[in-house]
């Protein structure tokens, strides 16, 4: 899955740099596992069957995986970063404030996802989720890269005092 290969490259070329963007890859790893175990749907024997539809269990499960993951990146990740740049005396420049916003514009679909299916009824036939997930999986890939812009933007920031 090539989320899977973007996500091993950005840990291994940020993994260990910073407690903030070990939390972040982490918190990113536990979402991925859980998407990646709900796509790997396998389609029955007979060539004219769809693929199996996860539990709804399982489907909640995400759900809240994806919700606490955008609500940590917005409430505490973020925060944190900005901590950390205010104690050095940084501010955020347009750049990376642009980049934020990206991410941000990613979040109501995430979220409408997890209003549609987080407690969807075991008897539902679940006739969209297939390309609702896929839908989902798409808009993660651009949150990730937005991500990854931004830490490498923060990267390059912590590594220049201000006013240098």
């Amino acid at each position: 899955m090539i989320m899977l290969n973007k996500f091993k490259r950005t840990q291994e070329q940020w993994g260990g740099s910073s407690e903030v963007i070990d939390h972040w890859l982490d918190k990113r790893q536990a979402l991925l596992v859980e998407y990646c175990k709900l796509a790997s749907g396998k389609p029955c024997n007979n060539k004219h069957s769809i693929p199996r539809l996860p539990k709804v269990t399982e489907i909640g499960y995400f759900c809240e995986h994806l919700v606490d993951y955008i609500s940590e990146g917005h409430f505490k990740i973020y925060n944190m970063v900005m901590d950390k740049w205010r104690s050095t005396g940084f501010e955020a420049t347009d750049e990376i404030n642009q980049t934020y916003g990206k991410i941000v514009l990613t979040t109501d679909p995430l979220l409408s996802f997890t209003d549609k299916y987080e407690n969807v009824p075991e008897d539902d036939d679940l006739e969209e989720f297939n390309s609702d997930l896929s839908l989902i999986g798409e808009i993660l890939e651009v949150r990730f890269e937005e991500e990854d812009e931004l830490i490498q933007q923060i990267a390059d920031s912590l590594a220049i005092p201000p006013g240098a």
